[in-house]
């Protein structure tokens, strides 16, 4: 399904809250930050010509989050780039004076971070950023888990050191629990959703997101035409397509939002016109996105900047897999975990309708940039679902 951006405020400018999260000084912050990790190098910008004639593209570039920071993730970048920010303005509460960012690391700084506590929920990923940013700065991470969560992404949390609150029930239910148990504590809830009162955190979070597109708009030979970005909660695609339309302006590209049809949020709420919670059914293969409910602020952004919003059933999340790991022939293979490829998966859905697919101008001239915005962060789901492990696949075939 695919639902037209008809909202009053689509195509108006950024809410100024957002411009600023979402501006060029947020963006330089966030790769100030980036300096001070290991691993920091730019994820791949794929490109897949032998992809882009068969679907008959001008061109596909695939931003290969599999890679980032050791994490397999593009959550990598959110969590831990706020919970160091959250650490910095308390240095700078309790030191009476500006901390600068490239003194975050300091003896100092970290002995602050040693007595500050953080919360989250996660369905996997954001639990881990966000357990590798309370390691790197010494804090104490605690993350709630719920019912669906892996037991592999469970262990790939607690391998940072944090502390592991197992919650009956859905994703939703953990964000109610983490907050609650937070509250009782005294701890800083360091959520990548929002909800009435609490923006200012998962701005940050969505804020890291930025350096996806920095990065790539640097290496594409020219800007995209075409974005189809995947969404849980709609943060990630938020920050995409708000950082999209500031640098690029009225050239920004034609932004496209695609939700499991079992957890059609965002679809759900651009329909309504406001945000809406779905009712939970069958849970979807695409555990990471497997969200009910949007974030506040994401969609403020997305009203905005998304031109359209859709859905993709089970079976395109999965083929999509195995289509990157057995590539069209000069195209190299790529280590898709079963939502990193949904918004390849919505664009192949949306060309199987000539009809929408001229009506957007997704053509012979469209340039498309898509993110695999997870890896085989579950490798042996992976390899159940695509039939081979990831090692194999990125060595090739015979391998």
């Amino acid at each position: 399904m695919y639902l037209h951006n008809r909202l009053p405020n689509h195509a108006t400018p950024l809410d100024p809250r957002d411009a600023e999260t979402l501006g060029r000084e947020g963006g330089a912050a966030v790769a100030q930050v980036l300096a001070l990790r290991e691993h920091n190098e730019a994820t791949p910008l794929v490109a897949l010509p032998g992809l882009a004639g068969e679907l008959g593209l001008g061109a596909i570039h695939l931003k290969d989050e599999g890679q980032r920071l050791g994490l397999g993730s593009f959550k990598a970048l959110g969590g831990a780039y706020a919970l160091m920010r959250l650490v910095q303005a308390e240095a700078e509460r309790r030191l009476g004076r500006r901390v600068a960012l490239e003194d975050l690391l300091s003896e100092e700084v970290r002995a602050i971070a040693a007595t500050m506590s953080f919360a989250c929920a996660t369905d996997g990923n954001h639990g881990r950023s966000v357990a590798q940013g309370a390691q790197i700065m010494g804090a104490r991470a605690v993350i709630f888990v719920h019912a669906g969560v892996s037991q592999g992404r469970i262990d790939a949390i607690a391998g940072f050191g944090a502390e592991i609150i197992r919650v009956a029930g859905n994703y939703d239910d953990s964000v109610a629990e983490a907050a609650r148990v937070s509250e009782r504590e005294g701890w800083t809830v360091l959520s990548d959703t929002s909800w009435p009162g609490y923006e200012h955190i998962p701005a940050l979070v969505m804020q890291g997101y930025t350096a996806i597109v920095q990065e790539a708009l640097a290496e594409l030979p020219e800007p995209p035409t075409h974005v189809f970005l995947q969404a849980g909660v709609g943060g990630f695609a938020a920050a995409v397509a708000g950082h999209l339309a500031v640098l690029l302006g009225e050239a920004r590209p034609h932004v496209t939002v695609v939700d499991p049809a079992r957890a059609a949020c965002l679809y759900a709420s651009a329909e309504a016109g406001a945000v809406v919670k779905v009712a939970e059914g069958a849970p979807t293969v695409m555990a990471m996105l497997e969200c009910y409910e949007p974030s506040l602020v994401a969609f403020r952004v997305l009203e905005r900047v998304a031109d359209g919003f859709m859905t993709v059933s089970e079976e395109d999340a999965v083929e999509v897999m195995r289509r990157l790991a057995a590539p069209v022939a000069g195209d190299p293979p790529v280590v898709a975990g079963e939502s990193g490829g949904v918004g390849l998966a919505g664009a192949i859905a949306v060309l199987r309708d000539a009809e929408l697919a001229a009506g957007i101008g997704l053509g012979p001239d469209a340039r498309l940039l898509v993110i695999n915005t997870e890896g085989a962060t579950d490798p042996a789901l992976y390899a159940k679902l695509v039939g081979q492990a990831p090692e194999a696949v990125l060595q090739g075939p015979g391998a």
